[in-house]
């Protein structure tokens, strides 16, 4: 008997399905793509519980007539390839043929479809590769799909799916990366009945604010370049806005998404010195190049591409994007014609300028030692003491020094006595000198092996995410009111987060309202100073709207992020009490080591390794 054995077609598909359809969202991708490949001009996509209830597709495109309807869910069938030089001239987004038999393998699935010219349509059911009917239908011109139940008959890849909220934002994800680079159609999106985009076609500025929000128009910063490499154009957004996660970066390659690490640094290195501290500049950038000179056939989700002239657009890219910001006064621009020999730093140029003064000694001897005390004088005239003074009055520029002056000016004492000086720390500890700061963040206290550190501000953070946890269990969390409220604008993805943990922030004492593309606050937790307050709330939206945290972690990292801002403001440590004070309520935590965000808080230093720094 052999041992190899062909895979039943089923199996095979179920395998297909794991490399192409890793989650909902890229059932959506696939729809959505081959939508823009029959020429549709109007995709409207529903969702039901983040797509695993239901992911439902419509497009006014071509449609298909009875045979391609039902040929379109065989693996490898294709209306895009006919042989292999077809790969490197591809203008279209699907070619390999696997998408619908992928999905079909493991959801159920309906089609209907209907050609422009038929007075009828075709509805076929699908469930696990197995077409259960294929009947004569009314329907509106172009190709509907409903895809229910996914992975139904795959419940490991079921069970590996996240949050109903992570899973859709991915979902939004893919769906604005078709959106951006399809600005003549029409898009909408709909989750569980509420309306999250309806996209009308136009420029492709209108469409970047459409997917920003509308105070995103006066932060485009606008690329056009033309080349015989590359055509690029786009926009990136002001510094000043950059954000702390990289969710709003988009590179498209004759309009196919993809990600490039070595692109991305060409940009960001053309950002060099105009961003803060850990954050990302956002871009939506389109490049055109000679289909022929690019491989997309290199990944099964198409989003890695192959350049054949990489270098060149590194470089194209870099000096794009460097002339944009200083075309629009954004970066400093270097003008060669321009004399800056005389230019002086812009701190000294509002300082008045003194002629400098030299001053000598005629009589001065070096070797006389009367004339070795001399006095200068500054620009305002009054004496200071030179170093040949402070020399003198330690025994130097005499005729007779002693010993005692040498051993007072370089402190020697006797090494004999070292052994008799008192311990560093006694083991019993002086009242009144038990803790003292350092810099006023750290806390210093000595033990019978040394001295224990204890990081102030990130005690705090531990004591407060303690209290909160403790509090928001039961209760909901203190809030005070605003004197004005707070406004805050979000993209659709982060206002989608916020309406979907609407409850869950309002326990953790945030009020508010929201209105158009904007959150109105009108209460914030009570932990919250003023100047935290927008850390604060910039913190809580990075969490819920660009990490990917399971359901049940979530309260954790936003009590986290809460704790974190609040610690940040100025802690009053300048008396005893105040310090006492932080170390007996840390101590108190059931973790008093690290904080939520596993930073250590205490470290200790034993008198052994102090004493080693000092031989």
């Amino acid at each position: 008997m052999s041992l190899i054995q062909l895979l039943p077609d089923h199996i095979a598909n179920q395998i297909a399905a794991g490399e192409v359809i890793q989650r909902p969202a890229s059932v959506v991708k696939e729809l959505m793509e081959n939508a823009m490949d029959a020429g549709a001009t109007k995709i409207d996509v529903n969702i039901k519980e983040s797509g695993k209830a239901l992911i439902q597709v419509v497009d006014n495109g071509s449609g298909m007539n009875s045979a391609d309807a039902l040929l379109c869910f065989e693996r490898h069938a294709t209306s895009k390839v006919r042989k292999a030089d077809d790969l490197f001239s591809l203008v279209t987004k699907g070619f390999r043929g696997e998408a619908l038999a992928s999905i079909a393998a493991i959801a159920h699935v309906e089609m209907r479809t209907r050609l422009e010219s038929d007075d009828t349509g075709i509805q076929i059911n699908i469930e696990g590769s197995k077409v259960v009917s294929n009947v004569e239908a009314v329907c509106a011109n172009g190709t509907s799909f409903e895809i229910k139940n996914l992975f139904y008959n795959v419940p490991a890849r079921r069970n590996f799916l996240k949050s109903n909220q992570v899973e859709f934002r991915h979902i939004q994800d893919e769906f604005e990366r078709v959106a951006l680079a399809h600005s003549n159609v029409h898009f909408t999106l709909h989750h569980n009945d509420s309306e999250i985009y309806n996209l009308t076609p136009g420029v492709l500025r209108k469409r970047v604010v459409d997917v920003l929000g509308r105070k995103a128009n006066d932060r485009l910063v606008p690329i056009d370049e033309s080349t015989e490499i590359v055509e690029l154009k786009g926009f990136v957004l002001k510094p000043e806005f950059a954000r702390k996660t990289r969710g709003e970066q988009y590179l498209f390659v004759n309009d196919r998404f993809f990600k490039s690490n070595y692109f991305n640094h060409a940009i960001n290195k053309a950002f060099e010195g105009l961003l803060k501290e850990r954050t990302f500049a956002s871009y939506f950038l389109f490049l055109t190049v000679d289909p022929q000179k690019i491989d997309v056939n290199v990944h099964p989700t198409k989003t890695e591409i192959k350049f054949e002239e990489e270098k060149h657009i590194y470089s194209i890219l870099l000096s794009s994007i460097r002339l944009a910001l200083g075309k629009y006064n954004i970066a400093p621009t270097l003008d060669f014609e321009r004399e800056t020999t005389f230019d002086l730093p812009s701190e000294m140029r509002s300082k008045p300028i003194n002629e400098p003064v030299i001053r000598v000694n005629p009589n001065y001897n070096p070797f006389d030692s009367n004339t070795s005390k001399v006095t200068s004088t500054g620009s305002k005239g009054k004496k200071s003491e030179n170093f040949s003074d402070a020399i003198n009055k330690h025994g130097f520029g005499t005729k007779e020094a002693k010993t005692a002056d040498w051993e007072n000016f370089y402190s020697i004492e006797d090494s004999s006595k070292e052994e008799e000086t008192a311990p560093l720390i006694e083991e019993e500890t002086t009242p009144g000198i038990s803790q003292f700061l350092i810099k006023g963040n750290y806390i210093f206290t000595p033990s019978k092996s040394g001295f224990m550190v204890i990081h102030a501000r990130r005690a705090y953070e531990q004591i407060l995410y303690t209290d909160l946890i403790n509090s928001f269990i039961t209760n909901p969390v203190e809030s005070q009111t605003l004197l004005f409220p707070l406004e805050k604008e979000l993209s659709k993805n982060e206002l989608a987060s916020w309406k979907s943990n609407a409850m869950m922030l309002k326990q953790l004492g945030f009020v508010g309202e929201i209105k158009d593309n904007e959150v109105h606050l009108t209460a914030v937790p009570s932990v919250l100073q003023d100047e935290t307050i927008q850390k604060a709330l910039d913190r809580i939206i990075e969490t819920i709207a660009h990490r990917e945290i399971d359901k049940g972690e979530i309260a954790h990292e936003l009590v986290h992020s809460i704790a974190k801002s609040a610690a940040m403001k100025k802690m009053n440590l300048n008396s005893m009490d105040a310090v006492n004070d932080i170390i007996e309520r840390l101590f108190q935590c059931e973790n008093h080591a690290y904080t939520p965000g596993n930073k250590q808080i205490i470290d200790t230093l034993s008198l052994e390794s102090i004493d080693e720094k000092f031989r």
